[in-house]
């Protein structure tokens, strides 16, 4: 059903430098999204995958694989791709801060008293929603506290067509783990709240979504 449909995908966390031996990062793996890239190829869409570092193996099939550490280099690459794009998938879960100055060498733990000031990264996300003009954006929300109104907001700040929720403080939900409990959000206000399922069968529950807005 997605023959011939051009999909951009962007899954697992990005590492913002400290020195050269240590960086940011979070617990993201990149499971959503590389379950997400293998379930569209399996239905006929050419598929962009654009992937922080993780542990996983792309899956077969890819039209273009893109591995990237930084919230800067994704943003270059997502923009770089989108709009060649019928569909924006953004699983990944990108830093919002970076360190502002990157040290040249190893910061010696002697240095106890170190602050490290922080600069803001640039939101893909949202410019995704400014620039977009026929495709269907989907963006992901993982949440800790007021789950419900924050993914509300970002659905509306944005300029998504529906956003995938999830409550991390939920067992079985989130990051590192095979499962995942969500609630889509739909941009007409509709809220569905799905079962606790393996990532691969959200998968196509989240790409079901995605067919309907295309008819």
């Amino acid at each position: 059903d997605f023959k011939d449909k051009k999909l951009l995908i962007t899954a697992g966390p990005t590492r913002e430098p400290l020195d050269p031996v240590r960086f940011i990062t979070n617990y993201s793996s990149g499971k959503m999204g590389y379950a997400l890239a293998e379930k569209a190829v399996q239905r006929g869409a050419k598929v962009t995958l654009i992937s922080g570092p993780t542990n996983l193996t792309p899956p077969l099939g890819l039209s273009k694989y893109i591995a990237v550490d930084t919230a800067q280099e994704m943003f270059q690459a997502v923009m770089e791709h989108f709009t060649y794009a019928d569909v924006i998938i953004k699983s990944a879960a990108v830093a919002d801060f970076s360190p502002k100055d990157i040290e040249q060498n190893k910061i010696k733990k002697q240095d106890f008293n170190m602050r490290i000031e922080l600069k803001k990264n640039p939101d893909i996300l949202q410019e995704l929603g400014k620039r977009k003009t026929k495709q269907i954006l989907v963006g992901f929300a993982a949440e800790t506290t007021e789950v419900l109104e924050n993914a509300q907001n970002k659905l509306k700040r944005k300029n998504l067509d529906f956003i995938v929720m999830n409550n991390l403080t939920e067992e079985g939900a989130g990051f590192a783990v095979d499962s995942n409990i969500v609630k889509i959000l739909h941009k007409d206000g509709r809220i569905e709240e799905l079962s606790k399922m393996l990532k691969k069968d959200l998968a196509n529950e989240i790409l079901d979504r995605i067919y309907s807005y295309m008819l």
